[in-house]
This record gives C-alpha cells, sequence and structure tokens, in this order.
C-alpha cells in the first residue's frame, strides 16, 4: 500500500503550490478522503500537516522523507508521526515552481552496516533561512526579493541519525530565465545510475538562452536545461555520453522536455518512461529510450507547437535535432489534449493491491487531482488502450470519464 500512498501524496502535493479545481466535487470534498473507483481498496491517512509538500520517498516501511517546497526542510515521518527537528533546513529560493523539489533513497548494506545516501534537487538560494526574519507574513519564505536564486542543484547527502550530513554537489545548473520549468524529479535507475528530469526553465521566452535541447539548430549547446539528465551516484558522467561527449551534454540521457514531474523504470523490462507537461495543451507520457528527443519546443503532443489542430508531418519531424544521428524523436504513448497538469508516474512493483496491478502504471494530474491507471502491452512498449482512446489521444474530459482509465 506505500508505494500507492506515495502516488497519491505526489498527486495532491502540488495543489498546494497552484490550483486544486474541485472537479471531483460529487466523489469528496476537501475534508473526505480520495475516492477510489475500486471499491476493494481504500485509502488511509498516514499523517496531515505539512507545509507545502512537493516529493516523498521510502526509508523503509513506514519510514517516510517528505520536501516541504517553500520553507526547505526535509522532514522525518516514522510510525504516522513526524520529528519535531527536521533533518535539514536549506535556503530556497521559491518563486513559483522554485524550491526543494525532488528526492531519492538508496540504501546501501554491507558487512552488516547500512549507509542510506539521500539525494536532493532544490532551487539554492543566496540568502540563507535567518536572513529572512524581517519578510512580511504569513511566512518568510514567501519573501521572494530576498531570495535570489544560485541555480538548480542536486546533492548527496548522508543520512546518520536524523541528520542529513556530508553533503556533495552531484550537479549544477542554471536558474534560467524564469521561476517556472524547474522539474526536479530523481529516480534511481536498476543500472544504479541517478537520472534527474530538468525542464527547460522557460528558455524559449529568451533567445539568447536557448538551447539545441529545445530543438533549435542555430542554437547554442545544452546547458543541463530541458531533459533528462543521467550521473553517478558521485555525480561523475556515465562512460560516454549519448548525445555528446562534451559537459554538460554527456550527461543527457534524453532531451527536448519542456518539463516533468513524474520519471520511473518499468521493474519488469528496465526502461524509463516519464510525464510530461504541455504548454497550454499536449501533456504526454512517453517511452524514454536512451537519445529520446520529445520534441519540444517544435512539437507538443501530436502537433506542431505552432498549431495545436495540425498534426506533425514527417518532414517537420525530420527538422528536429538530432546530434548527428544520435538522438530519436518518437510520439508520445498518450496524450491529454486539454492539459491535465500530470505529476507523478510510478509502477507498481508489488501484488498488494491485486494481481491485476501489480506492474502497471499510475500517473497523478493536479488540475482533476486524478490517478490514472494503464496496463502495458506484452513487450511493454505501449500502453493497452480501447474505444476512443486506442488512437492514443484524449481529445476531451469525456473520452476520460468514459474510458476505464481513471483510478
Amino acid at each position: 500500500m506505500s508505494l500507492l500512498l506515495l502516488v497519491i501524496l505526489i498527486i495532491f502535493s502540488f495543489c498546494n503550490n497552484y490550483y486544486a479545481n474541485a472537479t471531483l466535487a460529487d466523489k469528496m470534498n476537501q475534508d473526505s478522503l480520495p475516492y477510489v473507483n475500486d471499491n476493494r481498496l481504500q485509502v488511509q491517512t498516514v499523517f496531515k500537516g505539512i507545509e507545502q509538500p512537493t516529493n516523498m520517498a521510502f526509508v523503509g516501511p513506514d519510514d517516510i522523507l517528505l520536501l516541504e517546497k517553500g520553507s526547505g526542510k526535509v522532514k522525518r515521518i516514522l510510525n504516522g508521526s513526524i520529528l519535531g527537528q527536521p533533518l535539514i533546513d536549506i535556503a530556497v529560493a521559491t518563486e513559483r515552481e522554485r524550491g526543494m523539489l525532488g528526492i531519492a533513497i538508496k540504501n546501501n548494506t554491507q558487512n552488516d552496516t547500512t549507509n542510506t545516501y539521500v539525494f536532493l534537487y532544490f532551487t539554492e538560494s543566496q540568502k540563507p533561512i535567518d536572513a529572512l526574519d524581517n519578510c512580511p507574513p504569513p511566512e518568510p519564505y514567501y519573501c521572494e526579493q530576498e531570495k535570489e536564486p544560485l541555480g538548480n542543484r542536486l546533492y548527496r547527502y548522508e543520512l546518520v541519525y536524523n541528520n542529513l550530513i556530508n553533503p556533495k554537489i552531484l550537479l549544477e545548473l542554471s536558474p534560467g530565465s524564469g521561476p517556472n520549468h524547474n522539474g526536479g524529479v530523481i529516480v534511481l535507475g536498476p543500472d544504479g545510475y541517478l537520472y534527474t528530469a530538468v525542464g527547460d526553465l522557460l528558455s524559449y521566452y529568451d533567445q539568447e538562452s536557448i538551447t539545441k535541447a529545445q530543438n533549435i539548430k542555430n542554437a547554442k549547446d545544452p546547458d543541463g536545461r530541458g531533459g533528462i539528465l543521467r550521473v553517478t551516484q558521485d555525480g561523475d558522467t556515465v562512460k560516454h555520453g549519448i548525445i555528446g561527449d562534451s559537459d554538460p551534454l554527456d550527461k543527457y540521457y534524453a532531451y527536448g522536455i519542456r518539463n516533468s514531474y513524474g520519471i520511473d523504470f518499468d521493474p519488469v523490462t528496465g526502461y524509463l518512461w516519464d510525464t510530461e507537461n504541455g504548454h497550454s495543451y499536449g501533456d504526454e507520457i512517453n517511452l524514454v529510450r536512451p537519445g529520446f528527443n520529445s520534441g519540444w519546443n517544435k512539437v507538443q503532443g501530436i502537433w506542431t507547437e505552432t498549431n495545436q489542430h495540425t498534426k506533425a508531418e514527417k518532414t517537420e519531424i525530420e527538422q528536429l535535432v538530432d546530434f548527428d544521428g544520435k538522438g530519436t524523436y518518437s510520439p508520445p504513448e498518450f496524450t491529454w489534449n486539454k492539459t491535465v497538469g500530470p505529476t507523478a508516474l510510478k509502477f507498481l512493483d508489488t501484488e498488494k493491491l491485486g494481481q491485476e496491478y501489480k506492474n502497471d502504471i499510475f500517473v497523478g494530474d493536479v488540475n482533476n487531482g486524478n490517478i490514472y491507471h494503464f496496463d502495458l502491452n506484452k513487450d511493454r512498449t505501449e500502453l493497452v488502450l480501447t474505444g476512443k482512446l486506442s488512437d492514443k489521444v484524449a481529445n476531451s474530459s469525456a473520452e476520460i470519464d468514459e474510458s476505464d482509465i481513471v483510478f
């Protein structure tokens, strides 16, 4: 049950940062638990009282580390109770989508001793939290003018007792042109490497900062934005780069990504999948092969970015940046025409909720508060979609309502 709770919490966490549409008002209200269509399952409240939660990870059963976007704190919940002090309190910039954003955990056991690494992705601030005491209410961390970002950072810490110590910086990335599209989700691959989704940080509004990672052929080389980056647990490049050998191009596993809050590996095949947030349409679920080009900012969903109603033609696809044939575009495995704001994507690698859900994909959204459930085909390279969704596109909310994909 813990993995499903992980998905549920991530889905609703972003509602605190933006807007939670009351589209499920007929089934639930603010004080009730989420509604599950499968009446054999129940949702259990584990803990209440976190401010702006963005992500969480399990150290072990009933042992959760949880992030607060605005405060920069990492809190620990043990057996349903929260520790009195955070494990760490980091100065983070918090405007819009900046803040404490991503976490992954690795327990390393050797000679009966367990060493726990905690990986954090956040927008580091120039000023410490203590310097913000004079900020206006309601809370100090809303005082944006005092917290100019240094950039997005990926750190590794060691969990010792109830403290995160020995920080090691693994990635240093630009804060970008604006406060949105920071991405930040982290996942440990079956190969032991770290995969981090980084949005384009609004670079398409700033022609001087846009790069080839956004499919602009005459732009400068990628600088770490607009893709999924891969590094070792020490922050080193993994062997030879997939689409290039220079730093940071050698760290790109995928590119052409506008923004993503969800990546996870299929426990059966080891394939990587992601969610991608569209501009005002064209949210996506993708199978992410090495060198995957998601098409942004020339293609969103199955359409050209300049016209939502015009399907991208072969000649337009051929004009995307391919890094001398090392990068390859492929269309989404599922697209929402009207944006739903997809968040977490998780494979449920257990049969505790029933054999019919084992190793299936679950995806959350922020606009509606939905969890979507997808089966995969025999080769696990496509989603099993029927009826009006068999074209891999949800053209309307009615098509979603008529399907059985809302969990």
